[in-house]
């Protein structure tokens, strides 16, 4: 539908009716080494740099940002393919920013361990005796294959 539009020129002074999207995908990355609380770990693009992703941070998200450090992780080479050629994974950025004074982040626990509760344990007992039943129901004989075992198809 935005295809059809056609949006006015550009001119100093007047409103703009556009929306700039970035060019750019941040990856958000849980580190593998601990690291202090305000420092959040981010895959970038290549082309991406320290300011662009400063200001991607602050403009689009709204997060106060300290410092951003960045380096270049190399793709490993010592993958060979059917031909014995050795295959080489992409490189990428990754950047470190560490959050304005008082910022802290810390990933949300997603599968939180189930505390059990005596009511919820009699519920799962329920359904897991169901499923046995069905199993079971499935797993017993055909009495119209008259002794013919189950690998033997008819």
């Amino acid at each position: 539908m935005a295809r059809n539009v056609l949006y006015p020129l550009y001119q100093l002074g007047s409103p703009q009716l556009r929306v700039f999207r970035t060019n750019f995908f941040v990856q958000l990355v849980r580190p593998g080494a601990a690291q202090p609380e305000d420092t959040v770990q981010f895959r970038i693009p290549m082309e991406m740099t320290r300011v662009d992703l400063k200001n991607y941070l602050e403009r689009i998200y709204s997060v106060p940002v300290a410092s951003v450090r960045t380096r270049v992780q190399h793709g490993s080479n010592r993958k060979r393919d059917h031909r014995n050629v050795r295959v080489k994974k992409p490189d990428y950025k990754v950047a470190y920013v560490q959050l304005a004074h008082g910022q802290t982040f810390a990933f949300p626990d997603l599968f939180p361990e189930k505390k059990l509760s005596p009511e919820g344990d009699s519920a799962d007992r329920d359904v897991q005796q169901e499923l046995l039943e069905e199993r079971q129901k499935r797993q017993s004989q055909d009495p119209r294959r008259g002794g013919v075992p189950q690998w033997f198809g008819l």
